[in-house]
């Protein structure tokens, strides 16, 4: 059980990192390039997402005390996240490459929803650091 708890929580850190870290320079640069990881993002996030749940089963079945409602409020944040992001990312990269979308458009698209994704995901990092302490 150790090592999957040690291998659940590295894929847990590095994805969520990467996924955090784009939204918040991509939110920082106007959604510049944006289209290019979309997908990785979206990715990211699965892989966030699903060890995460693995981690709460894993850790913390069975009671719902302050530390689990904590977590609980990141996760409802993340999965927020990655609802707008799945909604507005992938639609944005077709447009694009059909070429029926002006770019400004498209891509002021892209930087609004990947603002409201990291002050999400800054709320979620914020309660997973707050849940060990409370």
């Amino acid at each position: 059980m150790q090592t999957a708890l040690v291998i659940a929580v590295s894929l847990h850190v590095l994805s969520s990192v990467f996924w955090a870290g784009s939204s918040f320079a991509l939110a920082r640069t106007g959604g510049a390039a944006g289209e290019q990881l979309v997908f990785p993002q979206l990715g990211a996030a699965t892989i966030a997402i699903l060890t995460g749940g693995y981690l709460g089963h894993l850790v913390h079945a069975g009671s719902f005390g302050t530390t689990e409602q904590v977590l609980a409020l990141g996760a409802v944040c993340a999965l927020m996240a990655v609802g707008i992001q799945a909604a507005t990312g992938p639609r944005a990269v077709f447009t694009l490459r059909r070429g029926t979308g002006d770019l400004a458009n498209v891509r002021s698209r892209i930087a609004t929803a990947q603002r409201v994704a990291a002050g999400l995901l800054g709320i979620t990092a914020l309660c997973m650091g707050a849940a060990r302490y409370i």
